[in-house]
């Protein structure tokens, strides 16, 4: 066979180069739409170490190389359907509208909208994608459709939905990984927009879908396109004396046989090299019940009605598909998921999906009944998924995943060493670095100096908590006035890659009464990518600021937003300028009325559409028995990112 080879496809040993397997526990940071009676099973069973027989749907927030090899373990050789939309538009991959409601009373036109640029870590996989042009995009997707082949069952299918720009080459390497005597179709979709790219030539106005299966022995259930009324009058043109619809059709089929279905039938012999559609006693009974129209020739037809036709059976041209115009710039029409998933899996089985975008393929798995794993790198895809699963009628509780503080030891290994001491030491020297600050000594928790301000850098393993913050704060009292390094300001920031839930409330107020300025930086993820180090691409951006209020009357609690406040290095000026409001800045929040201190269990929530642009700010619960209880709201806004704070009440 004919392989396709490009550069990086084989290392200097002539050996193919492997895909990234790095195996991280993926962490559970949220639960949606679960019972508190389901919650309290759940937890009874983990603390027994009892396994939970309970599926959940997965919706994960991280990259693919990292992520489908952590399936692996778990998941090889159990997916049944797999659906990928992988980047292929090198101009708008990793880019999404983000909209501001101009009143948020106002109507659902009344909407500002503007593009939202893509994040670093996201600008990171473009560049990883490509970065050396051809050769490492199809690098990158040999990995990919490795380690999903590996995820399928034996009978699964998977569906690659690519355009012109690289649908060729990508058949290639998909011919070169599943073999080409297991590619079934290319199916031609009909785009949106025709696209007229040249000054000569045919406009552009359709995608390209590649169907394979991993073996011979494939899933299939026999899709079926409707009729419209015109094309009902069509296909069955004659109508009985009751009024229905119907055609006849021939009772013989094409192939010589020589056992009854090749014989005469009422000393009729079926056309030559024909034999009957069907065997004598049920030609018989088809005449007994009137479904056979003889002609004044004596030509048997059988009769079909229309209104027990299975539709049209769909070939691989489709048409009137088209995509919606949403906030993706690449979001799907659902009835091409609903086509694939019909076709290629059977209620209750898994469907997989790494680059789900705004959650067409989740949403239409859970209509459809089956289970499904759904991932993406950008967090903006993965709290538009959740808003449009939470949208879907008799949505079965779903998880919210991540890598979390795994994939960053294993970044800090790989780049610092495994010898303790001098890892921590370079790895906070390191960040010290990308802040644009200066190493200090002879402390623990005070780690560096910036202008007038000392600095503590968080571990990679755990996010910072309150008493962190108090030990800071106290070795920050004890430097004043101690040497050439104390502080000639009361300011100190704090870098870390996670903060508890609490933190807002008790470290703030910690460092007030001790009279200094605390500020909180998240350190962002791209730092695990040198490209975007060496470029300087590292923004270390300050938590947003949110006043929740707490009302009890008897044995209802009542939580309200009072005030939100966000960084806006990511929203352009024209925008910042038509904000009137704080509640603008929220697209989502939602309430955990009782957290046991684990994962942050999404009970109730409130969120924006474009049809109902209005924002609830306050939700009730009457709780059922007196306590003590931990609250947590999360607060989503309108560029994705999430701001947790942590409420006591006592009914």
């Amino acid at each position: 066979m004919v392989e396709i080879v490009w550069k990086g496809k084989y290392d200097d040993a002539g050996r193919k180069v492997p895909p990234t397997r790095i195996q991280l526990p993926l962490q559970t940071i949220e639960t949606v739409n679960e019972s508190t009676q389901d919650r309290q099973k759940r937890l009874e069973r983990f603390i027994s170490g009892r396994e939970d027989p309970e599926w959940r749907n997965r919706l994960i927030w991280g990259d693919k190389k990292y992520v489908l090899p952590s399936l692996l373990p778990e998941f090889a050789g159990k997916v049944n359907l797999i659906y990928i939309d992988p980047p292929f538009d090198t101009g708008a991959d990793f880019s999404f509208i983000a909209g501001i409601p101009v009143d948020p009373d106002a109507p659902e036109d009344n909407y500002l909208s503007f593009t939202k640029q893509p994040s670093v870590i996201e600008q990171k996989a473009y560049r990883d994608t490509w970065g050396r042009g051809l050769d490492s995009y199809l690098q990158w997707f040999y990995e990919t459709v490795v380690l999903l082949r590996e995820l399928l069952t034996e009978d699964g299918g998977i569906y690659v939905h690519l355009d012109w720009h690289l649908g060729h080459y990508a058949k290639a390497v998909l011919d070169d990984v599943f073999g080409p005597e297991c590619f079934r179709n290319e199916i031609i979709r009909e785009k949106t927009n025709p696209k007229n790219y040249t000054k000569w030539g045919y406009g552009n106005i359709h995608d390209t879908i590649f169907f394979y299966s991993k073996s011979s022995s494939i899933k299939w259930v026999k899709p079926y396109s409707t009729r419209d009324e015109q094309k009902v009058a069509v296909d069955f043109p004659l109508v009985d004396s009751s009024g229905r619809g119907y055609k006849t059709a021939p009772l013989h089929a094409a192939g010589v046989r020589h056992g009854e279905t090749g014989r005469a039938w009422r000393g009729l012999m079926p056309p030559k090299g024909r034999h009957w559609a069907y065997v004598h006693k049920d030609l018989d009974k088809l005449d007994e019940e009137g479904r056979i129209e003889w002609s004044s020739t004596g030509n048997p037809r059988e009769i079909l009605y229309a209104n027990e036709s299975s539709g049209v059976f769909l070939q691989d041209i489709w048409l009137g598909v088209k995509d919606p115009k949403e906030v993706y710039p690449t979001a799907k029409n659902p009835k091409i998921l609903e086509r694939i998933i019909r076709a290629s899996s059977n209620e209750g089985d898994l469907v997989l999906d790494c680059f789900v975008g705004s959650g067409t393929t989740a949403v239409v798995a859970e209509k459809l009944k089956r289970r499904w794993i759904v991932c993406d790198l950008s967090r903006f895809a993965v709290h538009m998924t959740r808003k449009r699963l939470l949208g879907t009628p008799g949505v079965k509780p779903f998880i919210v995943q991540n890598l979390g503080k795994y994939e960053r030891q294993a970044w800090q290994a790989a780049e610092f060493g495994n010898e303790m001491g001098q890892r921590i030491r370079s790895y906070t020297n390191f960040i010290l670095k990308l802040y644009a600050a200066q190493p200090l000594n002879g402390y623990v928790w005070l780690h560096g100096k910036k202008g007038n301000r000392l600095l503590h850098v968080g571990s990679v393993d755990s996010p910072i908590s309150p008493l962190d913050v108090g030990q800071i704060v106290a070795e920050f009292k004890r430097t004043v006035g101690g040497g050439k390094d104390a502080p000639k300001t009361n300011g100190v920031d704090i870098l870390g890659w996670d903060f508890a839930f609490e933190l807002n409330e008790l470290a703030k107020q910690q460092a007030e009464q001790a009279n200094v300025d605390v500020r909180f930086l998240r350190i962002p993820r791209e730092v695990l990518d040198r490209k975007a180090v060496e470029q300087g691409d590292i923004h270390f951006f300050e938590l947003a600021s949110l006043d929740v209020g707490l009302k009890r009357t008897g044995m209802k609690t009542t939580v309200s937003i009072r005030d939100f406040v966000i960084p806006q290095d990511d929203v352009p000026t024209e925008v910042q300028k038509q904000i009137t409001h704080w509640s603008q800045w929220i697209d989502y929040w939602a309430v955990d009325w009782n957290n046991k201190n684990d994962t942050f269990h999404n009970e109730v929530q409130e969120y924006r559409t474009r049809e109902n642009p209005k924002l609830t700010t306050e939700i009730s619960k009457e709780y059922d028995d007196p306590g003590d209880y931990r609250i947590l709201v999360k607060i989503i806004d309108i560029l994705g990112n999430d701001t947790t704070k942590m409420l006591h009440v006592k009914v």
